[in-house]
């Protein structure tokens, strides 16, 4: 008889929403986390980064200021309480992910790594030995690492990625970023806000995935920030200073180097061919309920997870929604597969780029003829006040009104597109969505105003002047 009902391995987003409900149904759930307890979004991403961010985006607020005819003097940067700060809202979350608190749930945590050693069976490396685990069901949420690219050079120069980001004691003179992706343009306003100098270098276009109207809006905010933009560039070596050689010749010097390319799936060390578990380089294959390729028993969710069809998303909200799917599949024998066609992601720059659904390069892309809408913020009352108009709210859709996708780029993007995500997934008709009350002035309207100007043309058309002409008769 296996000891545990299900294992988990992985203490990050994924892997603790999975254990967290499996125990309070009282399974017996063995936890294993070999790192720090809340994973990567808790110690070096999401929650450090967007605290960062907020500091930045204060001292931009304290700068801007006087636009309002409100004059501070030029805001003074103290490093050190900056980091504090961030470790204090790190330290304010992390109960709820800590191991005293799965432990209160009835899990039984293990703080080691862990290896397949038979499809039902782990071993576990403690401090104080081996310890042999056996689970009727096992769940991968190992997540994922910075992925560092092969450049000739960049073994012999000290570099930063997201997990040593955070811990830099001196305040970069001059950070150099490889990578304009999410984390990429984040920290680059993060650190440009707080007084240093940025250099970002890509070698296709910032936010390349996302929508180039939307990307546009971001690439002035940051170059009129004195960000300075190289796209289109291929670093083909790395010197020590540190300095990136590109392939036109130029060489770009800076005090700290920070890698941001993108991911990579932590599979090395699970010994996933002990079980019979399909990987590759993208992570461990699955099914679109998440069920491994070649053992139907085990899961994988979050970064590692490679689903067939769909690919990797390394998003924390993904992460949940995988351990969603695993609950209802796993503990409850329920239908459930993905669907990633109401996924939202944002880009938590100021303004933020938010985008759920299709952008319209995809859904052409996909054989639609899609009809685009747009709002300009140059428009939107609020944006007005708050000084802050450059933005635009971007709707995809069909000749019949469905919608493909919605793209915003505005000060508080992301709290926006939950209405446009759960509008896509339970495909909520335009017209419901253009007749939304939304409260005036609320930066809500741009979005709601794009929806309306679809129906603009057949409400103004000859033939509905006709029969309001021939209705007011009878007055």
């Amino acid at each position: 008889m296996a000891e545990f009902d299900i294992a988990v391995i992985g203490a990050g987003a994924a892997g603790l929403s999975v254990a967290a409900v499996a125990a309070q149904l009282g399974l017996r759930v063995a936890l294993i986390e070999r790192g720090r307890m809340g994973g990567d979004c808790l110690n070096t991403g999401c929650v450090p980064s967007k605290s960062l961010l907020a500091a930045s985006h204060a001292a931009m607020d304290a700068r801007a200021a006087r636009r309002f005819g409100v004059f501070v003097e030029e805001p003074r940067i103290d490093w050190a309480a900056v980091q504090k700060r961030v470790r204090s809202v790190i330290d304010a979350i992390a109960p709820m992910d800590s191991e005293e608190r799965f432990a209160g749930l009835g899990a039984t945590v293990l703080r080691g790594g862990a290896r397949f050693i038979a499809p039902d069976t782990l071993e576990v490396s403690l401090p104080d030995g081996q310890r042999r685990v056996t689970a009727r069901r096992i769940v991968i949420a190992a997540g994922s690492r910075a992925a560092v690219p092969d450049l000739p050079g960049l073994d012999a120069v000290p570099y930063l990625t997201n997990e040593t980001l955070f811990d830099v004691a001196e305040q970069p003179e001059h950070l150099l970023i490889l990578g304009g992706g999410a984390i990429g343009l984040e920290m680059a306003q993060a650190h440009a806000g707080l007084g240093c100098r940025v250099t970002i270098v890509e070698s296709s276009s910032i936010a390349g995935r996302e929508d180039p109207d939307l990307a546009a809006v971001l690439r002035a905010q940051l170059v009129g920030m004195g960000v300075s933009l190289r796209e289109n560039a291929r670093v083909v070596a790395v010197e020590s200073g540190p300095a990136l050689l590109l392939e036109d010749g130029s060489r770009i010097a800076g005090s700290h180097l920070l890698i941001a390319v993108g991911r990579r799936p932590n599979t090395e060390d699970l010994d996933l061919d002990a079980a019979g578990i399909a990987y590759g380089p993208r992570g461990v294959a699955t099914d679109t309920s998440l069920r491994c390729i070649g053992q139907r028993r085990v899961f994988a969710i979050g970064d590692i997870a490679d689903p067939e069809g769909l690919g990797p998303r390394y998003l924390t909200h993904v992460g949940s929604y995988h351990a969603s799917i695993v609950i209802r599949r796993a503990l409850f024998r329920m239908p459930a597969k993905l669907d990633y066609g109401a996924l939202p992601r944002v880009t938590y720059t100021a303004p933020e780029l938010a985008q759920v659904g299709m952008t319209e390069a995809e859904a052409r892309e996909a054989g639609h003829d899609p009809i685009v809408m747009r709002h300009n913020y140059s428009a939107n009352d609020r944006a007005r006040t708050e000084g802050e108009t450059e933005g635009l709210a971007k709707l995809v859709v069909t000749k019949k009104g469905r919608i493909l996708g919605v793209g915003i780029v505005a000060p508080h993007a992301g709290e926006m597109i939950g209405a446009w995500t759960l509008a896509i997934s339970r495909r909520i008709p335009l017209s419901a969505m253009a007749g939304m009350i939304v409260p005036y002035p609320t930066l809500s309207e741009a979005p709601r105003r794009a929806a309306g100007d679809f129906f603009t043309p057949k409400l103004f058309a000859n033939r509905t002047k006709k029969l309001v002409r021939f209705l007011v008769k009878f007055l």
